[in-house]
């Protein structure tokens, strides 16, 4: 714990064998409470070694998808009362040694919420980042900080930690099933007045590291943009529904 604070961190899972064990060994057990993997309907051994791990094990009978993962994940993690809840991906794309440092900003009073950025410093590119993805990722980045008025480096990490106190106050649940649901949770935590803190996180981008392909990529995009006119428009006209 720190300060108290129970911290559980959750994965959300797919197919994710080949990296999961590497994953669980960083995560700092000082610190972590518990860690609860959500496995979405893996076609891989990704649940038998979990369970091996020693981690808190949900599997899906049906494949949800990303967004309807993350919901299994917060859901539980806010059952077993977290104080603080991190998101890290069993990829190994992001390093869990940050957690020690993002749930501390949380558990101090700093900000109630802290995003690991792939893309403060140049962790992104030295670590792999495929060129259209990054002008992509820079490109909806400032067109979401003109809409939602904000200054983050980058919306689409994976790499998330949230006071509980966040969870319970903005309607996730409501949310995209799909990988457009980051996008909405920001919308929502804007919209309640909190802020977000980032760190700099260096990113790895190798075959078994979770990437959504060019198609996804681009229905992404323009999912990213709805979001932020409804944003918009909802500061304008009160519109209620952020979700797509």
């Amino acid at each position: 714990m720190i300060n108290d604070k129970k911290v559980i961190v959750v994965m959300p899972a797919f197919n994710a064998e080949k990296t999961l064990r590497q994953t669980v060994s960083e995560i700092p057990g000082n610190i972590v409470d518990e860690i609860i993997l959500v496995d979405d309907c893996s076609s891989d051994t990704t649940v038998n070694l979990a369970m091996e791990l020693g981690l808190h094990t949900i599997r899906h009978q049906k494949n949800k998808g990303y967004g309807g993962n993350q919901k299994t994940c917060y859901n539980e993690a806010l059952r077993l009362d977290a104080d603080i809840v991190i998101m890290v991906h069993p990829d190994y794309q992001y390093t869990p040694k940050l957690i020690e440092c993002m749930a501390s900003i949380i558990a101090n009073g700093v900000y109630p919420v802290v995003f690991g950025s792939r893309i403060l410093g140049r962790g992104a590119l030295r670590g792999g980042m495929p060129i259209y993805k990054y002008v992509a990722n820079r490109a909806l980045t400032l067109f979401q900080n003109i809409l939602l008025n904000q200054k983050l480096s980058e919306y689409h990490t994976g790499y998330r930690a949230y006071s509980a106190d966040v969870l319970r106050n903005i309607d996730y649940n409501q949310g995209s099933d799909n990988f457009i649901f980051d996008n909405e949770v920001i919308a929502m935590i804007f919209d309640k007045g909190y802020e977000i803190a980032e760190v700099t996180c260096p990113t790895r981008y190798f075959p078994e590291a979770s990437s959504i392909k060019l198609k996804s990529s681009i229905v992404y995009g323009l999912g990213v943009i709805r979001v932020s006119l409804k944003y918009r428009w909802k500061k304008w006209f009160g519109k209620k529904n952020l979700s797509v």
